[in-house]
């Protein structure tokens, strides 16, 4: 994941009383506070570092200081014992996630050393520096009783997995944030008769944090008839140059996807989006008959910039979509095509927009001459997801939480596609086609999800976490 604007605040806690007593401790964990700031800084957030918290009145200042901050997620880094009463201080006043860090210097204690040190007192000093899994259970206890949630890491300073697991929440974080600041654009209407992706937009606003922007068809034609001549030959080479645009696409329908393109990048600007979800018959008025049917191929390009755009008005999906892309593994929209049941692969994909950053090759533009299902005709583009692990998610009605994540990880295989001009890919899971059909139906997602590159579940579950909403993971 690329960098971002995310405020991470850090303090490591511990315990006054024990400064006098033990020479070199205070220094000594100060430093292991630094390292933790370090590595967290290179996972490209930004880290307010409240040092090191050791009473409960530096609590309260500190938990002060993240509200100044105005820090999106927390890290309490235990260094050694330290009261409930200066963290509870700390996240009341901080009021946002809550990582817990049981984070010790090493491994194990060197017995031999540590017995031969020339007093107890130097060895108590020893033992606290390792001291970090003392003081978890006390916190955790006070955090549930004032209904906060937390969330933990264990491991040590020098293991490589325990920071590969931190890095992992704050990219969860990161993502947490996104969705927050997210202005999802919504142009048309639902696919009339899918029961299953209808929402409640303002369950979605609450669940996810973001902005949800009405917009009219209308517009989006209205921008598309002020691009200019050259705009739209400028965007035939964009589409020459990022696409394999195939020898029977005509002139007519390159330029007038390319006059749609740049429209479709005009009203995403002007509206200040970060995702999008449409669908719009366009029966009766031309105009926004031929703005919806040339749509694709600019979508596509939005994609791969970051602004996912979902068709069939699958506002679920497309917030998948963002999830995916966040996390920096793309997010295509797809369904279910067909089990091949010989090779045991599960076929799948979808007509529209595609996401070419996870292409196996340059994506393919084809013209159709009917798109099933859809008023009109025009481009569309053919690709396959990379092959190698991928990652299916879908967002999902909960009766009791608004929502639920689901996703499946599994392969992206070579295999014969169809060759419709879709997006189409074989998968592979290791539960079996049949099996992964059947558990992720009885999930009850709707029938569309997003597939992106690589094994993500680890972060979708520490995600949902964050959300406070269930996670279900099928394979």
């Amino acid at each position: 994941m690329g960098p971002s604007n995310l405020r991470v605040g850090l303090c490591g806690i511990g315990l006054d009383a024990y400064w006098p007593q033990f020479t070199g401790l205070r220094d000594r964990l100060d430093g292991y506070l630094s390292q933790v700031a370090e590595r967290i800084r290179k996972t490209g957030a930004i880290v307010e570092n409240l040092g090191l918290v050791d009473t409960p009145q530096k609590g309260r200042e500190a938990g002060h200081a993240c509200r100044r901050a105005d820090v999106d997620f927390l890290i309490v880094y235990v260094t050694t014992y330290a009261l409930s009463s200066t963290v509870l201080p700390i996240v009341q006043r901080a009021q946002v996630p809550v990582l817990v860090l049981n984070v010790q210097p090493e491994a194990a204690i060197d017995y031999a050393a540590f017995n031969r040190l020339p007093d107890r007192t130097a060895m108590t000093g020893e033992w606290l520096a390792f001291c970090s899994a003392c003081s978890v259970p006390e916190i955790a206890n006070v955090l549930r009783r004032a209904k906060i949630p937390f969330h933990q890491v264990t491991g040590t300073l020098e293991d490589e997995s325990t920071w590969e697991e931190i890095a992992a929440w704050v990219d969860a974080a990161r993502v947490k944030k996104v969705l927050s600041t997210n202005r999802l654009g919504l142009m048309g209407h639902y696919y009339g008769g899918m029961l299953d992706i209808a929402t409640d937009l303002t369950q979605v606003a609450i669940t996810f944090g973001c902005h949800i922007e009405q917009l009219e068809v209308d517009e989006l034609s209205a921008v598309r008839g002020a691009v200019s001549e050259s705009e739209i030959v400028e965007r035939v080479s964009d589409f020459q140059k990022q696409f394999d645009v195939q020898p029977d696409c005509v002139e007519e329908e390159l330029l007038r996807a390319a006059q749609t393109s740049v429209a479709l990048d005009r009203l995403v600007e002007t509206h200040d989006l970060q995702s999008m979800a449409y669908y719009y018959m366009g029966s009766g008025v031309p105009a926004n008959e031929d703005t919806m049917s040339s749509i694709i191929l600019g979508a596509s390009l939005m994609m791969a910039r970051g602004v996912p755009v979902a068709g069939e008005y699958e506002v679920k999906n497309v917030l998948a979509m963002k999830i995916m892309d966040a996390l920096g593994a793309g997010g295509s929209f797809t369904e279910y095509y067909a089990l091949d049941l010989n090779l045991d692969h599960v076929l799948m994909g979808h007509d529209g927009p595609g996401h070419v950053a996870i292409a196996e090759n340059k994506t393919k533009v084809k013209p159709l001459s009917v798109y099933h299902g859809k008023v009109g005709r025009g481009l569309s583009v053919e690709m396959s997801v990379k092959h190698g692990p991928v990652t299916l998610f879908s967002v999902v009605e909960d009766e009791k939480s608004g929502f639920k994540f689901v996703a499946a990880q599994g392969d992206s295989v070579p295999g014969e596609v169809l060759q419709i001009g879709n997006t189409n890919s074989h998968y592979r899971f290791p539960i079996g086609a049949r099996g992964f059909v059947e558990a992720w139906n009885e999930q009850g997602p709707a029938h569309h999800c997003a597939v992106g590159v690589g094994h993500q579940a680890s972060k979708l579950r520490k995600l949902a976490s964050l959300l406070s909403i269930p996670f279900a993971q099928i394979c």
